[in-house]
């Protein structure tokens, strides 16, 4: 095999280095080039080696894993970290995050674990550095009639309740009905509410359909007879019927079919999780855009702070992020202005509340945006899909480019003025 993947190992102890580097010996595809026992040692090694994946251990005396893993992040920026740990609390999984790894694995792992968590970092770095590289891409690439692959937009928000699927659907839908090709994709695998919004039944249809067929490796040039088309226009990708069957797809799947559905669209939305994990990471890699909402909330606030602070670390620049403020309109104290000085950065987009519109349209599995188009919550929908799409296009004219937006530095805590 002639890509193969160079993997660092660090660990203070050293049968635990001799163990892992055993374990790997008898992978065709990985190549252990060195062992480190400290945090020191590591960054010097991995300056030296360039390794593709450092598997390191975030308990070392001296200089811990999360400290070596922050320096490796500044010197040796195209190599992934993997974080080791006999704890699993979410407090070293976020501050692990914050470092720059991309993996944790708890110990005791198994050598399945292992491996499939080293690979899956691996083809998950190669594919966003060859985002980087200049690509000549033919005009007939593409399906859908434009010339040109669609934007990917993500929908996510670090905390639940902020109506993140709300407005994924009638964004998507607000898009179709300005001209565009639209398809929608329920990232939600485990328990998603697409469905439920649209009135459609996941029964019929749904990325469970061909997890099977792409884990096993199938490639698919289009996923037109899995998609089920609502009558705005919208060409939606279900979640899974049940829970269980989230297990099934992995991230590799569904950056295929992100990327078999850019050729055949003018905008694919995803509606993510709120939470953290390995496909939702794979999702946000693939995204041009990232539409991250948050209301005035402090529980809100707080979280996207630390989100936005994790994308930094994953090297998602500004122009990447746009923030959307749902519920602005909403009185609980907090003020937009305070928003923006404790995440450090300003709010690009805002949605007003109302509550009577949109809950009345969700119970009917109607769209508000179809069901009210005159609601200023409909209005700004339609303002937020004209900021993301552009206008219908008039000739054969590009994309307008995305604005980019400076990043403030103030991560600083709650100043209430």
């Amino acid at each position: 095999m002639t890509d193969r993947i160079k993997v660092l190992i660090v660990d203070d102890i050293p049968e635990t280095r001799d163990h892992l580097s055993k374990l790997l010996g008898f992978e065709s595809d990985v190549e252990v080039v060195g062992a480190a026992a400290g945090g020191p040692e590591a960054v010097q090694m991995a300056t030296a080696l360039k390794p593709d994946v450092v598997l390191m251990d975030i308990n070392m005396p001296g200089m811990d894993g999360i400290t070596a893993t922050e320096k490796l992040a500044a010197e040796v920026p195209t190599t992934a970290v993997i974080m080791m740990s006999v704890q699993g609390e979410a407090d070293y999984l976020r501050r692990s995050m914050l470092a720059g790894a991309r993996e944790f694995l708890v110990k005791p792992f198994s050598s399945d674990e292992l491996t499939a968590s080293i690979r899956q970092v691996w083809t998950r770095e190669k594919e966003k550095q060859s985002r980087f590289a200049p690509v000549v891409v033919a005009p007939e690439a593409s399906r859908n009639g434009s010339g040109e692959p669609a934007s990917v937009v993500a929908v996510f928000s670090p905390k639940g309740g902020v109506g993140r699927t709300t407005i994924s659907v009638n964004l998507a839908v607000a898009a179709a009905q300005d001209g565009k090709r639209v398809a929608l994709v329920d990232a939600s695998f485990q328990f998603g509410d697409v469905g439920v919004l649209l009135n459609l039944n996941p029964r019929n249809k749904s990325i469970a359909d061909i997890a099977g067929e792409l884990q096993a490796g199938e490639q698919y040039d289009s996923f037109e007879s899995f998609l089920v088309t609502h009558s705005s226009g919208v060409r939606v990708l279900l979640a899974p019927p049940t829970p269980e069957q989230a297990e099934l797809i992995s991230p590799p799947a569904v950056r295929q079919v992100l990327q078999v559905l850019r050729g055949e669209n003018d905008l694919v939305v995803v509606d993510c999780p709120s939470s953290f994990n390995e496909t939702t990471l794979g999702v946000l890699d693939e995204a041009d855009l990232i539409l991250t909402l948050l209301t005035l909330e402090i529980t809100s606030v707080k979280n996207m702070r630390l989100f936005l602070e994790v994308c930094e670390q994953l090297g998602y620049g500004p122009e990447k992020i746009r923030l959307v403020l749902n519920r602005a309109d909403s009185t609980l104290g907090i003020r937009v202005a305070d928003v923006e000085h404790s995440i450090g950065r300003k709010v690009d987009h805002t949605i007003v509340s109302d509550g009577r519109s949109v809950v009345y349209a969700l119970n009917r599995g109607v769209p508000f945006f179809l069901s009210n188009r005159e609601a200023q919550v409909s209005q700004d929908i339609e303002r937020l899909a004209k900021a993301v799409t552009g206008p219908p296009p008039t000739t054969a004219s590009a994309r307008p480019e995305k604005a980019a937006k400076v990043a403030a530095k103030n991560k600083s805590l709650f100043a209430w003025r």
